[in-house]
């Protein structure tokens, strides 16, 4: 019987917070299984160096002949798991990426990304992301791929820069940063005010953007913390407290946090958990999101 082997490797992706956290990861001998994807304020930009990823709106989906299977992942701000095959051997680097970065990385808003589960890199981003894919494939360690795909995406930024189309308004940017610095939890009556904005007016420009309102894109964010509380423990060998969590992280009680949870994982906490122990034992959680 093969053994199991986990690498998960982080990086520092040094592009002026547009991206916020960098992971390598290599798995062998995985029992096939599957694998969720679960929303969070950020987007998602995978480049697998081990075939493609295959993906489903359900379980059945991911793994039978419906699939979506691309070799550059792309997915938009989404409210429910999106389940991803899990192959007995997988590798490749996983990006969360700041929505309001999307046109100057992907030439697009997020908002463009919210149709589908999940969008071909390689068809928003052009041959030369394939090129790059093909690249960090042929690289030997981690470091030559991270620099590699660093590399590339500056000069995304660089080429968009004199394009008007890639300028985000600043009231949706400043909404987005009211949010985050309240963790989610205000509301939109002092978010509205805040950028002299109606209720109206903010939201609809706020979705034209990103693709969710401000109170969706609040959800995401309190959940996002909430997840990482969740997982700090179990990553040192302890058990989470979920009312301490729900607590200190806004939700009005224990089952609100439930929830969530619910919602975004299709599983409860504790569900979910027995689900990811052994990859959040490894490292493929939490770190560098919040």
């Amino acid at each position: 019987m093969e053994t199991v082997s986990r690498e998960f490797v982080r990086a520092a992706p040094r592009l002026d917070d547009m991206v916020v956290s960098a992971v390598g990861y290599r798995t062998a001998g995985e029992r096939p299984g599957l694998h969720r994807g679960l929303p969070s304020p950020y987007l998602t930009l995978i480049f697998s160096l081990d075939g493609p990823v295959a993906t489903g709106l359900s379980p059945e989906q991911a793994v039978g002949p419906d699939a979506i299977r691309t070799d550059i992942v792309l997915g938009g701000l989404h409210q429910s798991p999106a389940y991803i095959a899990r192959p007995e051997h997988e590798a490749g680097i996983q990006l969360a990426v700041h929505p309001l970065a999307a046109r100057a990385l992907f030439g697009v808003p997020a908002s463009a990304l919210t149709g589908e589960l999940v969008t071909s890199g390689a068809e928003v981003m052009g041959r030369r992301a394939v090129d790059v894919r093909e690249l960090l494939c042929e690289q030997g360690n981690w470091e030559e791929r991270f620099a590699s795909l660093s590399g590339y995406l500056r000069q995304r930024v660089a080429d968009a820069d004199a394009d008007v189309d890639g300028v985000v308004r600043p009231e949706v940017a400043e909404a987005w940063a009211w949010l985050a610095r309240h963790r989610g939890v205000g509301t939109l009556r002092g978010l509205s005010r805040h950028v002299a904005l109606s209720e109206r007016r903010l939201t609809t420009l706020f979705r034209a953007e990103t693709g969710l309102s401000p109170k969706q894109a609040g959800r995401l964010m309190r959940f996002q913390r909430a997840r990482n509380a969740v997982v700090r423990p179990v990553a040192s060998g302890g058990a989470p407290d979920l009312a301490r969590v729900a607590a200190d992280c806004g939700y009005y009680d224990h089952s609100h946090l439930v929830r969530d949870f619910r919602q975004y994982t299709g599983v409860s906490p504790s569900g979910w958990l027995a689900e990811e122990c052994r990859n959040i034992q490894a490292g493929s959680h939490g770190g560098g999101e919040e």
